[in-house]
C-alpha cells in the first residue's frame, strides 16, 4: 500500500465516499491490506435508529457509501451519510438541546490554546455538537505526568497534545472539522488561527501567551473564555459585547507582556495568584502555590476539576451561541463547597396512605325517617332541619374543591354568596362557581326532604348589586304544613344518605357496560332539574374525546397562570389548608407517578416544554382514565344566564348521586373550554393556545352533540372501580349564624 492518502491525515479522519472512483480505489487497496482492520456496524446503527422516536431511517441508497479512515488506528470503519449520522448521534441530546439550537450551534468555530485542560474542553464540545469547527494549539507533547487529567492513553505518549485531541474527537465525530496548529500559537499564525472564529477558549500555561491571545481576541470582538481547575474558576470575558473592556479584568495591571515570557514555573505563581486572586483559592490550591519549584514542578490539577471545567466551558458556549445572556465576570462552581451544604430531602411516605373509611354522614340518622315521605318525628324542629340543610351545603362539590360560597343561616333561610376570592381563572363569568351553588342549593333540597319539609330559592345574579357583585343564593324552609308533592319529596329524601356518601373518584378503574335501566334513570335525573344528559359509550367515541380534554389538559399545563392556579390545587401532607383543594392521595397516583408530579409542578419545566411546543405526555393522566371509563357522561342545559348555570349544578349533582347510588364510580374531568362562550374568553384563558382552544371546543361540541344555544356543564366519567381513598376535606368554620 502506498500509504500516501494517510500521511496528511494523522490528525482527523479520512472520509471515503464507496461512490467516487479516487477515493473507491483507496478502499479496495485498504481492504486489501491485511494490516488494516475493516469495521462495519451500519446494521447496528441502523437497528438503533429505527429504536428512537422520530430519527431518520439510513436510507438504502447510501446506506453503504460512507467510510472514514484512521491511519493511527490501520482501521477503516463504515459510517452513516453526515445527516443521519449526525441526527442519530445527538438523538439522546433532546429536548434539553433542541434540534433547531443543535443546528445553530453547529455552525460556531471554535478555537482552543491549551490542550492539557483544553482537552476535556474540546471533547465535551465535541460530544454536545456545539460546534461545526475546532482549532486546536499547542507545541508540546504528550507525557506521563499529564495522564492524571487528560484523557489520554499510554499509546498516545509523545504524541502531540493538539493532535491527540483531535484524534479522540475523530473516533468520536469523522465529520467535525478539527484543524491542528501543532506548532502552537506564535506572532506569525495567530493571525490564521482566530480569523473567522466565534469562540476563543485560552487554557495555555503561558502567561505572554495568554495575554496576546486576549489582545488579539479583543482586537476581533471575540469573546474568550478561561476554566482554571481550582474551586471550578470560570473566567468569562466579552470583549464582543465590550470591546473596551481591560484584559483578564484588569488583574494583571500594567504588566510587561514581554517580562512574562519564558519564566520557571516558580516565578509566574505571583502572576497566576493575581489572576486567581489568592484570597479565594482553596486551601489546599494556595499553599500547592507555596511549594511550587520545591517540592512541586508546577501547580497541581485534578481531572475531576478539569472535567467540570469543560462542563461549565461547554454550557457557556452553548449560552454564547444561541444568543442567551451571559455577561463578562467569573464564577466559582465549588464542590467542595456544596457537598458541605448536603441537606436531607423532605420526607414522603414511600406509598399512599391507607385507605380511609368515607366520612359518617352528617345529621339526623334516616332511621327517624317516615317511610312513606321520610319525614322526622319532630317534623317542627325547624333548628334541627336547617342544621341539616347547612351541614349539606357545604358537601356539595366544586371545581378543584374551592368551595367557592360563604354560608350564613337564619332562623329558617341559608344564604349562599360566592366569594371571588376563591375564584380562578377558569370560573369565567362566575359560572363554575354557580354550577357549584346549584349543587349546593340540591343538597339543601334533598336534606329538607328527608325532614318532610320543602324550600323556596331566590337567587340573584349579582347585576344590580352594583359593580364586582357576584351571584348568591337564599334558600328558605317552607312552611311545614305546605308540602310538596309527597312523591316529589320521597324521590328526593331517598338521596339523602347516597349525598352525603357523593365522593370524587379519580381511580384509573375500569370500563364495563352500563344497563338500560341505570342509563334511564340518569337521563331522568338530568331531566329533572331542567338538564340534559348525554352519554359517549363507543370506543372510538372515548378516544376521540380522551384525545381533545388530554389536549386542553396539555394547554392547562403550558400556560403559566392556569398552571399556577392548577398546582396551587393541590394539598400535599402538612399543608396549612387541608381542608379545601385535592388531597394528593385523592389523585390515586403511584409513587412513580407521584415524583413525576414533582417534576410537573415547576413552571420552569413548563416553560421549557412551551419553547419545544412539546408536553403531549401532560395529558396522560386523563386521556388514560377516559379510555378505561364505562362512559363519559356530559350535562347541558338550554341557555348561557346564571340561573341556567344554578339549574345545571342541580342537575349535575343529581346524575352523580343517582350514578353512584347505582354502583358507579365518578370523576369529573372538564375540558378546559367548557365555561367559555365566546373566542375572547379563550383569548383570556390563553393566549398562546387560543386558536387550538377554539377547534377543539368545536370539536368536542360536535362530539357531545351540543345543540346552538345550550350550554355545558360538566362532563365526568363513569366507571368500575372501588371507593376513593380520600374523600374530599371541607372548611370547618365556615358557616355563619344571623
Amino acid at each position: 500500500m502506498s500509504h500516501t492518502v494517510a500521511a496528511a491525515h494523522r490528525g482527523s479522519a479520512q472520509i471515503l465516499d464507496s461512490t467516487d472512483d479516487a477515493d473507491r480505489r483507496i478502499l479496495t487497496e485498504l481492504r486489501n491490506d491485511p494490516a488494516i482492520e475493516v469495521i462495519d456496524h451500519r446494521d447496528r446503527q441502523a437497528a438503533t435508529s429505527a429504536g428512537l422516536l422520530d430519527a431518520p431511517q439510513p436510507d438504502e441508497a447510501t446506506a453503504s457509501r460512507y467510510w472514514a479512515y484512521y491511519p493511527w488506528r490501520r482501521a477503516v470503519v463504515a459510517v452513516l451519510d453526515p445527516e443521519t449520522f449526525r441526527r442519530i448521534r445527538f438523538d439522546r441530546n433532546r429536548n434539553l438541546i433542541t434540534r433547531a439550537e443543535q443546528d445553530r450551534l453547529g455552525q460556531l468555530r471554535i478555537g482552543i490554546v491549551g490542550l492539557s485542560v483544553g482537552h476535556a474542553v474540546a471533547h465535551m464540545l465535541a460530544m454536545e455538537g456545539v460546534c461545526g469547527e475546532l482549532r486546536l494549539a499547542d507545541f508540546d507533547e504528550l507525557e506521563l505526568t499529564n495522564l492524571n487529567r487528560v484523557p489520554a492513553t499510554v499509546f498516545d505518549l509523545g504524541v502531540n497534545k493538539a493532535t491527540a485531541a483531535a484524534r479522540r474527537i475523530a473516533e468520536l465525530d469523522p465529520y467535525l472539522r478539527v484543524q491542528t496548529f501543532t506548532a502552537g500559537l506564535t506572532e506569525d499564525n495567530i493571525d490564521t488561527f482566530l480569523d473567522g472564529l466565534d469562540i476563543v477558549v485560552e487554557e495555555c500555561d503561558s502567561l505572554d501567551m495568554k495575554i496576546a491571545v486576549r489582545q488579539a481576541a479583543k482586537a476581533r470582538s471575540l469573546p474568550v473564555l478561561m476554566a482554571t481547575s481550582d474551586h471550578g474558576l470560570i473566567d468569562v470575558e466579552r470583549f464582543d459585547l465590550e470591546p473596551d473592556r481591560p484584559i483578564l479584568h484588569g488583574l494583571l495591571g500594567d504588566v510587561d507582556t514581554a517580562a512574562l515570557a519564558d519564566l520557571p514555573s516558580k516565578d509566574k505563581v505571583p502572576h497566576v495568584l493575581n489572576i486567581l486572586e489568592a484570597t479565594k483559592l482553596s486551601a489546599r490550591g494556595a499553599a500547592s502555590m507555596v511549594e511550587v519549584g520545591r517540592t512541586l514542578s508546577t501547580w497541581p490539577q485534578l481531572a475531576s476539576e478539569v472535567t467540570l471545567g469543560a462542563a461549565t466551558i461547554a454550557k457557556a458556549v452553548r449560552r454564547i451561541g444561541l444568543g442567551e445572556p451571559l455577561p463578562s465576570g467569573r464564577v466559582r462552581i465549588d464542590v467542595d463547597d456544596a457537598l458541605e451544604k448536603l441537606t436531607t430531602p423532605a420526607s414522603r411516605p414511600p406509598d399512599r396512605q391507607p385507605d380511609r373509611a368515607p366520612d359518617p354522614p352528617t345529621g339526623p340518622a334516616p332511621t327517624e325517617m317516615n317511610e312513606a315521605t321520610g319525614a322526622t318525628e319532630a317534623t317542627g324542629a325547624t333548628g334541627a332541619v336547617m342544621a341539616r340543610m347547612a351541614a349539606a351545603v357545604v358537601r356539595a362539590p366544586s371545581a378543584g374543591n374551592a368551595q367557592p360560597w360563604t354560608v350564613q343561616t337564619g332562623p329558617d333561610s341559608i344564604t349562599l354568596r360566592l366569594d371571588r376570592d376563591r375564584s380562578s381563572l377558569l370560573d369565567l363569568g362566575f359560572r363554575a362557581s354557580t354550577v357549584a351553588l346549584g349543587a349546593a342549593v340540591f343538597n339543601a333540597r334533598v336534606a329538607a326532604a328527608a325532614a318532610g319539609r320543602s324550600v323556596a330559592v331566590e337567587f340573584g345574579d349579582g347585576s344590580g348589586d352594583g359593580g364586582g357583585a357576584v351571584p348568591h343564593a337564599v334558600i328558605r324552609l317552607r312552611d311545614a304544613h305546605r308540602p310538596d308533592d309527597p312523591a316529589d319529596l320521597a324521590g328526593l329524601a331517598e338521596l339523602y344518605r347516597p349525598m352525603l356518601l357523593r365522593e370524587t373518584n379519580r381511580r384509573k378503574g375500569r370500563a364495563a357496560p352500563i344497563d338500560d335501566e341505570t342509563v334511564a334513570l340518569l337521563d331522568a335525573a338530568a331531566d329533572r332539574q331542567g338538564a340534559r344528559l348525554r352519554l359517549l359509550t363507543g370506543p372510538a367515541e372515548l378516544d376521540t374525546a380522551a384525545s381533545i380534554i388530554a389536549a386542553t389538559d396539555r394547554i392547562r399545563y403550558l400556560t403559566p397562570r392556569l398552571h399556577a392556579e392548577m398546582i396551587a390545587e393541590l394539598r400535599w401532607p402538612g399543608d396549612p389548608d387541608p381542608d379545601s383543594g385535592i388531597d394528593i392521595w385523592a389523585m390515586e397516583l403511584d409513587p412513580g407517578q407521584l415524583a413525576v408530579l414533582d417534576i410537573l409542578r415547576r413552571p420552569d419545566v413548563m416553560t421549557a416544554l412551551t419553547e419545544w411546543d412539546a408536553g403531549d405526555a401532560l395529558g396522560d393522566y386523563t386521556r388514560e382514565r377516559i379510555r378505561s371509563s364505562s362512559a363519559l357522561a356530559v350535562v347541558t342545559v338550554e341557555g348561557r344566564e346564571p340561573a341556567d348555570y344554578l339549574r345545571g349544578g342541580s342537575a349535575l349533582e343529581a346524575v352523580w348521586i343517582r350514578a353512584q347510588q347505582r354502583g358507579l364510580a365518578v370523576h369529573p374531568v372538564s375540558p378546559l373550554f367548557l365555561y367559555a362562550h365566546e373566542e375572547d374568553e379563550l383569548r383570556a384563558l390563553s393566549p398562546r393556545f387560543a386558536s387550538s382552544l377554539v377547534n377543539l371546543r368545536r370539536e368536542f361540541h360536535d362530539l357531545a352533540g351540543t345543540r346552538r344555544g345550550e350550554s355545558q356543564i360538566i362532563v365526568f366519567r363513569l366507571f368500575e372501580a372501588p371507593p376513593a381513598s380520600v374523600r374530599s376535606r371541607r372548611r370547618s368554620g365556615g358557616i355563619g349564624v344571623d
